[in-house]
C-alpha cells in the first residue's frame, strides 16, 4: 500500500496545460497571469482588493508593515498555529502576545485576547484554526473599540463561511477584518507550490502592500518623470516577495476546484465522524452551528490516559502507511521563543489540547478505501493501546 500523508496536493491535467502554456508565453513573472489571479480570488471571496506574494508567511509579514507595526508594538494572536503567525510581528520588531484558546475548537479565545490588550498591541491576528472560522464580529468589534487592525490568518480557511445577521460571509471578504492573508502551499485548499497572498477593502492598505511587495518602488502617479518613461522612485523599504506567473497560472486553475475540493474534504469528514461516532478514546473536531469549516485539518483529540502513548500511536500509525501530525506545538515551547524570554504552560488550553490532539490524513485526493482504512486503523491502533 501506498503511504497516505495527512496532506497533499491535487494537480490534474487541466493544471498542467495552464502552466505550459504560461511556459510557452514571453513573460514568466510580473505579467498578466498575476493580475487575473488576484482578481479571480477577490471575485471568489468578495473583496476589493488583492495582492498576490511569495509566501503566506510573506503575506502575513507585509500585512504586518501596512499596518504600521513597529518596534515596542504589540500584537495578539494563537499559541496554537505555526509560526508565521508570530513570527511577522518579530520581523517588525514588535512583540508577539499569545492569548489562550477556545477548549472546543481551538480557535483564539476572545476573552483572552481582551485579558492581554495594553496600550501598546497595535494588532489582532486571529488565526481560522483547520479552517473553522474566529468569531470574527465579537473580535472585529472589540478591535474597533480599541482601535487595533485586525489582520485575519486564513491559510488554514478558503472557501470557509460564518454566519452573521443571518447572512452567510465568506472568510476572505474582510467584512470583520481590515485584512485577511491566505497560503497556497501544497497542503492547503489550492496550491501555486508556494505563494499567498493578502485581501483587503481598504485602498490605502492596498496602495501599501503593492509597494512594499517590490522593493518600496513605484512608478505610478510620480510627479518627477522628466527623466523618462523609465523613471521610477523607491520610496520605503520594501522586498522582493513576488509571485511569478507561472505560479499564478496553477492558482487560476486550482481555484475554480476549489468548491468540488471542500466538497471532498466534507464528505471525508463525514465519513470519519460516523466511523469514529461513540468512540471513547478521542473526540473528533467541531464545526459549530452558523459555521461552515472548510476542513484544512482533521483533528481528534485523545482522551487523557492516552497522552503518554501518542508518540507510540504515531509510529504504529507510519509502520500502516497512515502519516499524522500534530497541529501545532505551542509557539512559545520553541527554544527560540524561549530565548526572548516567553515562558512554557503561558496558555491552560493551549497545553491541554497541545498533549491531546492528533491530525489524521484528509486532502481531495483521498479514495473511499483509503479513507476507510484510516478510520479503522486508528481505531485498532488505540484500541490495542489503550
Amino acid at each position: 500500500m501506498n503511504f497516505i500523508p495527512y496532506g497533499r496536493q491535487l494537480i490534474d491535467f487541466a493544471d498542467i496545460k495552464e502552466v505550459v502554456k504560461t511556459l510557452k508565453s514571453q513573460l514568466l513573472t510580473q505579467g498578466p497571469k498575476v493580475a487575473e489571479f488576484e482578481q479571480v480570488v477577490a471575485k471568489y471571496c468578495g473583496v476589493k482588493y488583492a495582492i498576490a506574494v511569495s509566501n503566506g508567511t510573506a503575506a502575513l509579514h507585509l500585512a504586518c508593515l501596512a499596518a504600521g507595526l513597529k518596534k515596542n508594538d504589540e500584537g495578539i494572536t494563537s499559541p496554537i498555529t505555526f509560526v508565521a503567525s508570530s513570527n511577522c510581528m518579530l520581523y517588525c520588531n514588535a512583540k508577539p502576545v499569545f492569548a489562550d484558546i477556545e477548549n472546543e475548537t481551538a480557535n483564539i479565545s476572545i476573552k483572552d485576547i481582551e485579558k492581554k490588550i495594553t496600550p501598546r498591541t497595535k494588532v489582532l491576528i486571529p488565526v481560522h484554526f483547520a479552517g473553522h472560522p474566529c468569531n470574527m464580529p465579537q473580535i472585529y468589534t472589540l478591535a474597533r473599540k480599541h482601535k487595533l487592525t485586525v489582520i485575519e490568518d486564513a491559510a488554514h480557511a478558503l472557501g470557509a463561511k460564518y454566519k452573521h445577521n443571518n447572512k452567510w460571509i465568506k472568510v476572505g471578504s474582510c467584512a470583520h477584518s481590515d485584512m485577511t492573508i491566505l497560503s497556497f502551499h501544497p497542503v492547503k485548499h489550492i496550491t501555486t507550490g508556494e505563494g499567498g497572498m493578502i485581501l483587503t477593502n481598504r485602498k490605502d492598505l492596498y496602495e501599501k502592500l503593492i509597494k512594499l511587495r517590490s522593493h518600496g518602488i513605484t512608478k505610478s502617479n510620480l510627479a518627477n518623470n522628466a527623466d523618462g518613461e523609465w523613471y521610477y522612485e523607491m520610496q520605503e523599504l520594501g522586498y522582493n516577495y513576488r509571485i511569478t506567473d507561472i505560479q499564478s497560472a496553477l492558482g487560476i486553475s486550482q481555484i475554480k476546484k476549489l468548491d468540488s475540493f471542500i466538497n471532498k474534504r466534507k464528505d471525508i469528514v463525514k465519513k470519519y465522524n460516523k466511523i469514529f461516532k461513540n468512540n471513547l478514546l478521542f473526540s473528533t473536531p467541531v464545526e459549530n452551528k452558523c459555521y461552515s469549516s472548510s476542513y484544512h485539518l482533521y483533528v481528534i483529540k485523545l482522551n487523557s490516559n492516552l497522552f503518554s502513548k501518542r508518540k507510540l500511536i504515531v509510529s504504529k500509525l507510519k509502520e500502516k502507511h497512515i502519516g499524522t501530525q500534530v497541529h501545532y506545538i505551542p509557539i512559545y515551547k520553541q527554544p527560540y521563543y524561549k530565548s526572548l524570554g516567553y515562558k512554557s504552560n503561558t496558555c491552560t488550553n493551549a497545553e491541554h489540547y497541545y498533549k491531546a490532539a492528533l491530525s489524521l490524513p484528509l486532502f481531495p485526493a483521498m479514495t473511499n478505501f483509503e479513507v476507510n482504512y484510516v478510520a479503522k486503523t486508528v481505531l485498532k491502533v488505540i484500541n490495542d493501546l489503550k
